[in-house]
């Protein structure tokens, strides 16, 4: 049966109906607003969802800097580690051991805490993008943020997982030329508070940025993380019971 010009258009005209509805639901759904909450209670649901995450993606990245290395100490070299070289812009093998490498779990927590708002931040909530990382192409997917440049719309990455947001921040500071002598600093240092005052590129803040950071970490014990053994939740919890202070999250 044919339809006619009348039906057509009334057909068109649902559908669109429904396609707008369904948009509009999913953006709804995407912005999460949290309730109210305390000091206390804001650090352990940024604990457990992003503590977790930073040790998986540590502990893989580190197994493969070890797996490398000793291809490298063995004084062998294959396609693999070539490959490696391209992607990391490595031109030689201690350079590509440094961008391997990974950094203190405390830094990269200390940063979430910072860059995230404590895991409450929009791009947190609607786009699992914990450290702030800006998107250039307008071909991955991305959302913008509310506030311009001028006249310039600032756009972040927007991440199916919390897990690929750490490991794409990883990767991030094991590939830009603004991060090298942070790289550097990784091979001679663990100490995190040594290696944030390398990290000054990072943000606008500059040197202040390290300070702070540094000081994020020393208040909210996230050294503990550096262990070889990943703490307890019962002890994370108690590190948050002992060292809270109400308003302020350092």
């Amino acid at each position: 049966m044919q339809l006619s010009s009348k039906q057509k258009k009334a057909t068109i005209s649902i559908v669109l109906l429904l396609v707008i509805a369904a948009i509009s639901y999913y953006i709804s759904e995407r912005k999460v607003v949290l309730p109210t909450m305390t000091v206390q209670e804001k650090k352990a649901r940024f604990i457990s969802l992003i503590v977790p995450a930073v040790d998986h993606v540590y502990q893989d990245l580190m197994s493969q800097y070890e797996d490398v290395k000793s291809t490298i100490d063995s004084g062998k070299n294959n396609s693999e580690i070539e490959k490696l070289k391209t992607e990391y812009k490595a031109s030689t093998d201690r350079e590509l051991l440094m961008a391997l490498k990974p950094h203190p779990k405390s830094i990269a927590i200390a940063q979430a805490a910072m860059e995230s708002s404590w895991a409450t931040s929009r791009f947190f909530l609607e786009a699992n993008n914990i450290f702030g990382v800006w998107s250039f192409d307008e071909n991955e997917p991305r959302i913008a943020a509310l506030k311009k440049r001028g006249d310039k719309t600032i756009w972040v990455r927007e991440y199916d997982s919390i897990e690929q947001s750490v490991y794409d921040y990883y990767r991030t500071l094991a590939r830009g030329n603004a991060f090298k002598e942070f790289r550097k600093a990784t091979m001679k240092t663990d100490d995190p508070h040594v290696l944030v005052t390398k990290l000054d590129r990072y943000s606008e803040k500059g040197s202040v940025y390290g300070k702070e950071l540094s000081a994020i970490i020393k208040f909210n014990h996230f050294d503990d993380y550096d262990n070889d053994d990943m703490i307890t939740a019962e002890e994370a919890e108690a590190d948050i019971e002992t060292t809270e202070v109400e308003g302020d999250m350092e």
